[in-house]
């Protein structure tokens, strides 16, 4: 009885423990064919990214540092490390058999000398780009430094249209002309699909922002679409494509990158550019993801992802070991084969530069004066030791070449792109080479067909300079850095909270003062304007009509007269010696020549900064005067006449107040 009652425990014991370890076993194969399934359900991918690159092919800041044989190599950026990140990166990924994309945001242009080349016929950039395998780029601002003209006449030299199969250029909200090479010839394009070896579909288009259109210093005909009805229509496109993911590459800065994201669905990623934001992390709008790479090749971005094919849901993958943004610096050595081509290109530089200064430089990184400090850009939206310098440089030296008296010189925030650095190796101390000058202000071109803005040489009356003061106080107040302007050859104060009185309703137009400007004076002696001192100055008076002479770049002098256009109390007329006014159509009548060539602004700073006294290495020494500001543009401190008017109202109210009182007082007695 009891042996029968133990067959029957132990037979329902091991069919307990069968049931249970079937099911055991279901369950765990089950949970791994499931995780299995879930798994295949999403594709990795990783998309490397730069942006404003601007022509900044080797190592810089200062670029008379780099010693590739130096492991303390201070120096950032250049393309040939950038190279070697991008091969390491790719070697990784092809292990686990995943893609690897590749893209810039735009300002590929424009920058250092090297962008020079580019109307002299040359592609740089973009050869060195397609080399190290970009997929796709869009266009900036700075690629139209040199006229729509040259950029079709640089695409053509970079191979395209037939380069699109390899690297695209898009440009999906811009409209040429007809008849203009850039739409004949097919040089950019809308959108783009890139089908990846693990079967993602990946749709593009790119587009210019409204700041960036703004700031472009020559579009010609080009017409710029709306860029959110742009977004929707190439949206659309690609979703009748088919695409996976679509990814935008803008050049517009991260603001107008979140309005673009909040507005218009659809777009996974945005790769921006122009606003030179270092984004360490991204920045998420809604589903959207955008990043940004910082400028001039100092970081590489890179953010890996993973695509669900089933829910379309997509998500970063990036650890605390895999970095949004790749440092570009000494630590990472060179990549041989993209340093023998920009060496190549170098040689070709080297050339146009010994041409282009009449044999007194032959080399980029020729040095051209010693300094112990750097000569500073900042701070923003005042006088700055670079404005000072150079526009010192041009006062002085267009007086030397024309044997003219040159009283002011002017230069724009927006031309001049930053802080002119001395080297600091044991190779380079003090050092700032030919490089380091173009650098800050080689921007632009002329009729010539050389880079460079031309200086141009006009005149105003007392009254039109006092007016120009005003002016430049009105552009800070309302329009930023960008426009503040630099002055040599005078000084002011100005009240900034008087340059506006009030601004009109509906027409959102503001209604000037005239009356910023506190006191405004004139230098009337040699050379650099003393930083203290009353001597040899004289008041820059209301309703002088005695005319002056200035000198600026091409690009303000087109600017200047649209104030007046907008606000006729501000109104100027640039002139000639003898009062007539300038044809600014003819850039024959004010463009300052030397022996029938254009004389540039980035040609008088360089042959200023070799005029200066000789220290004992035999080389131009740095003047202690450009180590700070020299009293030129002054802001101070007192009310404005709105709220002095308001209290001299409140007060004659109170007084009002206060006498019918007393009035009521004595009439009830």
């Amino acid at each position: 009885m009891h042996s029968g009652k133990r067959f029957l425990q132990n037979r329902f014991c091991r069919t307990l423990l069968y049931v249970f370890f079937t099911v055991l076993v279901v369950f765990v194969v089950g949970s791994a064919l499931i995780g299995s399934e879930a798994s295949s359900d999403w594709i990795d991918f990783t998309i490397l990214h730069t942006n404003d690159e601007h022509s900044a092919l080797i190592p810089h800041s200062p670029a008379i540092d780099h010693d590739p044989s130096n492991p303390d190599d201070p120096t950032i950026g250049g393309f040939a490390r950038l190279a070697t990140v991008i091969e390491q990166i790719r070697t990784e990924k092809a292990q686990t058999g995943e893609p690897v994309l590749l893209f810039s945001g735009g300002d590929f242009l424009g920058g250092s000398a090297f962008g020079w080349l580019a109307p002299a016929g040359h592609a740089v950039e973009l050869a060195v780009m397609q080399s190290l395998g970009y997929n796709a780029v869009t266009i900036g601002n700075h690629e139209y430094d040199y006229t729509p003209d040259v950029l079709a006449e640089y695409l053509l030299a970079a191979g395209y249209p037939q380069a699109h199969e390899t690297m695209v250029v898009l440009a999906s909200n811009t409209i040429p002309p007809e008849d203009h090479p850039l739409a004949t010839e097919g040089l950019f394009r809308e959108t783009a699909v890139i089908e990846l070896e693990n079967g993602l579909k990946v749709g593009l288009f790119g587009m210019i922002g409204e700041d960036a259109e703004s700031v472009s210093s020559d579009t010609g005909d080009l017409v710029f679409l709306d860029r959110h009805d742009t977004a929707r229509r190439m949206v659309e496109r690609l979703r009748q494509d088919e695409v996976d993911i679509i990814i935008a590459l803008t050049h517009s800065g991260v603001d107008e990158d979140k309005a673009l994201a909040r507005d218009v669905e659809g777009i996974d990623i945005i790769v921006g550019g122009h606003c030179h934001s270092s984004l360490h992390q991204p920045v998420t709008e809604g589903t959207t993801i955008i990043v940004q790479a910082g400028s001039l090749v100092k970081y590489l971005g890179r953010i890996e992802l993973a695509y669900n094919t089933k829910s379309g849901e997509l998500r970063i993958r990036n650890d605390s070991d895999t970095p949004f943004l790749i440092p570009i610096d000494g630590t990472i050595q060179p990549h041989t084969e993209t340093v023998v081509l920009i060496e190549q290109y170098t040689d070709i530089l080297n050339e146009l530069v010994r041409e282009m200064t009449d044999g007194l430089v032959d080399d980029i990184l020729a040095p051209v004066i010693v300094s112990d400090f750097p000569i500073s850009h900042q701070p923003s939206l005042q006088e700055s030791p670079v404005g000072n310098f150079i526009t010192d440089a041009m006062r002085l030296i267009t007086e030397e070449i024309t044997g003219e008296r040159v009283d002011v010189a002017i230069m724009g925030n927006g031309i001049i792109r930053g802080t002119m650095y001395p080297g600091t190796m044991p190779h380079s101390e003090g050092i700032i080479s030919f490089y380091e000058i173009v650098e800050v202000i080689g921007l632009g071109h002329g009729q010539d067909g050389f880079a460079g803005y031309p200086i141009v040489s006009l005149y105003l009356t007392g009254d039109e300079l006092a007016r120009l003061l005003e002016v430049a106080v009105l552009l800070k107040e309302l329009m930023g850095n960008t426009y503040f302007l630099q002055f040599s050859g005078l000084r002011f104060d100005y009240n900034p909270k008087n340059a506006v009185l009030f601004t009109i309703p509906i027409m959102n137009q503001p209604l000037p003062s005239t009356r910023a400007v506190t006191r405004a004076e004139l230098y009337t002696g040699e050379g650099v304007q003393p930083a203290e001192g009353n001597e040899e100055y004289v008041p820059i008076r209301k309703g002088d009509q005695q005319l002056y002479h200035l000198v600026t770049d091409s690009m303000n002098l087109a600017f200047l007269p649209l104030v007046g256009r907008m606000l006729p109390s501000l109104d100027l007329v640039p002139k000639h010696a003898d009062g007539t006014p300038i044809d600014l159509t003819n850039p024959d009548e004010y463009t300052v020549k030397r022996n029938g060539m254009e004389l540039k602004v980035w040609h008088a700073v360089v042959e200023y900064a070799a005029a200066q006294p000789v220290g004992e290495n035999g080389i131009p020494q740095m003047p202690d005067y450009y180590k700070g500001k020299a009293g030129r543009i002054n802001e101070i401190e007192a009310i404005s006449y709105m709220a002095a008017g308001l209290l001299a109202l409140g007060g004659l109210v109170a007084l009002g107040v206060v006498a019918t009182v007393v009035v009521s007082f004595f009439m009830i007695k």
